[in-house]
């Protein structure tokens, strides 16, 4: 009995000597070891794995088709990390190591209607969607989306930069399709609103042919939608809007954007446009084109844009532009085919031309604006053949560069004698086309297919192309 009891007792002390020497080499050696002592899967067998179940994952609201490369979110609302916990693939959405609260995508988004996608600084500083100039991942959204206080750009993991499409092109029929990059389209089903607040949108879309719809920030649905305080630079488009109402685009900074800055087109309406800096973008800063109608373009600072600060195209209607301030631009104020705006308390200064109405505009109110430092007097107010008997102007001012104040009602005011501002334009070619149906999945660029409903667009004087 001694000699059975005496044995036990010695395995028992054996066993918990072994014990004790596995757990110190565990800590003196690290978990690293550990795994491959005990053969843990490698990150290769690990993602191989989970792509393999990814390749149609789904976890409860949150779905990856991994040949269209494309996450599917039906969650009432989600973020990026539980997309991540439910997706488990880093080939897929990973975090970045090299910034606090970033996110690597390297597939598309879609938010399916009645869902809400969060991109927020309570789990995200930074999102990179990457973009290897051959494939354009899109943000796609039929539900809400919601993004406060963070950050969201294109990556070229070859470069380690921004993806860059210098290359797109727009000037009338003259079209060269860009570099493809990732891009952001609320849909016209939407269900929700997408709100940008105080966030930076950067170096996004690209040329991708006439109703390709990549263009950058691009909103079809979405009605009520609110961007304000962001810095949105190196898009193709900054802002592109369709068919949407109740909108506040304000307080933001738009500036050095491919082409346009600010473009609401085809029968957007009941939008403020407020307090807005927008300058050094490759066409107009803003303009508002074919059948738009109740826009507020009220305390804006516009300068150094390529062709015009503001410009009412295609019937517009029932509109304002108020209190702005335009300086430095070929054309400061254009008013084009457009009717029953009020053009008022402007400022124009250091700038081919004031204020420009063609003649094909009609009952117009343009009053109290002054124009500062235009070089030909008779380009300050520039009224085309017929365009003084349509409309009504008055009480607008010329302060010449030796600070003389020059009443535009008492100056012979140029009608059809000034170089006509359509030669230094092309015809109605820059908008997005507003029939051309956005391609809802990843794009290679070749823009093929699309179509160009609008190239008889903004055929009259000033005649910027239209998107």
């Amino acid at each position: 009995m001694y000699s059975y009891t005496l044995v036990t007792a010695k395995m028992n002390l054996i066993i918990t000597i072994l014990a004790v020497a596995i757990y110190a080499i565990f800590i003196i050696l690290g978990p690293s070891t550990y795994a491959s002592m005990v053969e843990l899967p490698t990150s290769e067998t690990s993602d191989s794995s989970s792509s393999s179940l990814s390749s149609n994952n789904t976890s409860g609201c949150v779905t990856f088709n991994s040949e269209e490369r494309m996450i599917t979110v039906t969650c009432k609302t989600t973020d990026l990390t539980q997309i991540d916990s439910a997706l488990r693939d880093p080939g897929v959405l990973q975090r970045d190591a090299s910034i606090e609260k970033g996110w690597i995508l390297n597939s598309g988004i879609t938010v399916a209607q009645n869902a809400i996608l969060n991109i927020n600084s309570s789990d995200t500083s930074w999102l990179k969607i990457l973009g290897d100039g051959e494939t354009a991942y899109p943000i796609l959204i039929s539900g809400g989306l919601k993004i406060d206080s963070a950050k969201i750009s294109s990556w070229n993991p070859n470069t380690n930069n921004y993806t860059s499409s210098l290359d797109s092109h727009r000037n009338g029929e003259d079209v060269h399709i860009g570099t493809p990059r990732p891009y952001i389209v609320v849909n016209d089903d939407a269900t929700g609103t997408t709100d940008i607040i105080d966030s930076e949108i950067a170096y996004l879309g690209y040329e991708s042919g006439y109703g390709g719809g990549r263009t950058g920030l691009r909103y079809e649905g979405g009605d009520g939608s609110i961007v304000s305080g962001n810095d949105i630079h190196d898009l193709y488009f900054a802002f592109y809007s369709k068919g949407v109402g109740g909108m506040k685009v304000e307080n933001n900074h738009i500036h050095d954007n491919l082409h346009y800055g600010l473009d609401p087109h085809t029968e957007t309406h009941d939008i403020s446009i407020k307090n807005n800096t927008v300058h050094d973008n490759g066409s107009i800063g803003i303009i508002c084109s074919l059948e738009c109608y109740n826009i507020v373009i009220e305390d804006n600072k516009v300068y150094n844009n390529t062709k015009m600060g503001i410009m009412f195209s295609r019937n517009m209607f029932d509109s304002i532009a108020r209190n702005n301030f335009v300086s430095n631009e070929e054309n400061g104020i254009v008013i084009s085919e457009s009717r029953n705006n009020e053009i008022y308390n402007n400022s124009v200064s250091n700038s081919g031309s004031g204020i420009d109405v063609d003649e094909d505009s009609f009952e117009n109110l343009v009053y109290n604006n002054t124009m500062i430092n235009i070089p030909d007097p008779s380009e300050a107010l520039h009224l085309r053949d017929g365009a003084s008997e349509q409309n009504t102007l008055h009480s607008n001012t010329l302060i010449g560069i030796n600070g003389q104040r020059i009443s535009l009602d008492e100056l012979a005011i140029t009608e059809g004698g000034a170089e006509d501002s359509s030669e230094n334009n092309t015809g109605g070619n820059g908008d997005e086309d507003e029939e051309g149906s956005t391609n809802n999945g990843n794009d290679s660029g070749n823009g093929e297919g699309e179509s160009d409903s609008e190239n008889d667009g903004e055929t009259s004087n000033s005649n910027e192309e239209v998107e």
